[in-house]
């Protein structure tokens, strides 16, 4: 009885996590006798993109024969090219803000509501774009010249009110610890042990929902100025305070100049709400900041959170796997305004200084390579958000596994 009972759980747990169980006797049979059970794999995705549980054993080719697959001239970084893409960005932008500021204010108050919400999404979104070419500077992908790189990158996010030197270097701690559940930067997952107590209380649809919107709304914000979802540190963390423990003594000379850049951005903000009025700078420039926001917890998010990707602690993290454990994502049209950081993120963790422009063919070269180490889904976007939702709440390792260090999505409580 005590048999069959172990064995109808471990079918629940194995159902509601994608896989299959095919057995040769009936569960009626398990109390008398030893049941078979064949795991078949674990499938998500769409068509050819149908995932499978990414292989957790340390893989046979190494970061030098990846890289030698991948052409030289991808890993070239020309500033006209880099230029070129940012001035596209820039030009769309000012369109879009010429578009609010000169020709709504001339339509029909119906058509001028219906208006807004249309600029909202299209800022926001090249917006985004622009978010993407600072974090390549964050990279050294922008340029040759490191100090071009910082510069570019420390003006235009200090635009979006992102502190980039703060960013930069816990943003490159992520890539130096991708997948480790002690010390990965940003998503981290926790073991059911660590979760608050509320958490069971969010497993349904409104619970779901409202995490969700918490989330997209408030989770940027709060992981620079509380480090949400962050590491754990031995006290408290904050992107804005040079002593805090994020940083060593020979990064907080940059946290101050990064810190420097917000109060200067904002003032600037001031002024404008002074001469135009504070909603006027709301609807301009707040309103297509939190799409900004937004899109980028979407994107991070679905990058590193997935029901086929392992995390590892440290008995078995190594770098090379922890950096295979993240996802390329179809986002549509929206994959090239978005510079490409969505459906190349498995070819940036690997070599984050090949510029956006070459990443598709360097992700093209790695994949026969890679094979089942690569992982891509095209699973539409606000199902895969609730999917992930739902499946991927905390991370336990499997009972009959005996890599106890490798832990895997859960959702039941």
């Amino acid at each position: 009885r005590e048999r069959s009972i172990l064995l109808l759980r471990r079918q629940r747990t194995l159902k509601h996590r994608g896989i299959a169980l095919i057995s040769s006797e009936p569960i009626a049979a398990a109390a008398g006798g030893r049941m078979a059970v064949k795991e078949e794999p674990f499938h998500h995705g769409c068509g050819d993109n149908a995932l499978q549980r990414s292989p957790t054993e340390k893989p046979a080719f190494t970061l030098g024969q990846i890289k030698k697959a991948i052409p030289p001239h991808c890993f070239e970084r020309s500033i006209l090219h880099s230029f070129s893409y940012l001035v596209h960005d820039l030009l769309f932008a000012a369109l879009f803000l010429y578009f609010a500021v000169s020709v709504m204010p001339k339509l029909p108050s119906g058509l001028a509501l219906a208006a807004w919400p249309l600029y909202w999404v299209l800022q926001g979104c090249i917006l985004s774009g622009v978010w993407v070419i600072a974090h390549e500077c964050g990279h050294h992908a922008f340029s040759d010249y490191s100090i071009l790189d910082d510069v570019v990158g420390l003006v235009l996010h200090s635009a979006l009110l992102v502190p980039y030197f703060s960013w930069k270097y816990s943003h490159r701690r992520h890539h130096s610890n991708t997948g480790s559940i002690e010390r990965d930067e940003v998503f981290v997952p926790k073991p059911m042990s660590a979760l608050s107590w509320f958490t069971k209380y969010l497993n349904n649809p409104p619970g779901r929902v409202l995490t969700l919107a918490i989330t997209l709304s408030l989770g940027w914000p709060l992981y620079l100025a509380f480090n949400v979802s962050g590491r754990a540190y031995p006290r408290f963390a904050c992107h804005f305070d040079p002593y805090g423990p994020i940083y060593s003594d020979r990064e907080r000379a940059q946290i101050f100049i990064s810190d420097a850049g917000i109060m200067t951005t904002s003032y600037v903000l001031y002024r404008v709400a002074a001469s135009y009025g504070f909603w006027w700078l709301v609807r301009v420039y707040g309103v297509p900041l939190l799409i900004v926001n937004a899109w980028l917890v979407i994107i991070t998010y679905l990058q590193h959170t997935h029901p086929s990707l392992p995390h590892y602690d440290s008995s078995e993290w190594d770098w090379l796997r922890g950096a295979l454990a993240t996802v390329d994502r179809d986002y549509g049209v929206l994959n090239k305004v978005f510079h490409n950081i969505t459906d190349t993120h498995v070819a940036h963790h690997l070599f984050s200084t090949i510029p956006h422009y070459h990443a598709m063919e360097a992700t093209k070269a790695i994949k026969p390579l890679l094979g089942k180490y690569y992982q891509s889904d095209a699973t539409p976007l606000l199902k895969a958000m609730w999917r992930e939702a739902r499946e991927c709440m905390y991370v336990e390792p499997d009972e009959d596994s005996k890599q106890k260090g490798v832990l895997w999505y859960r959702n039941e409580f």
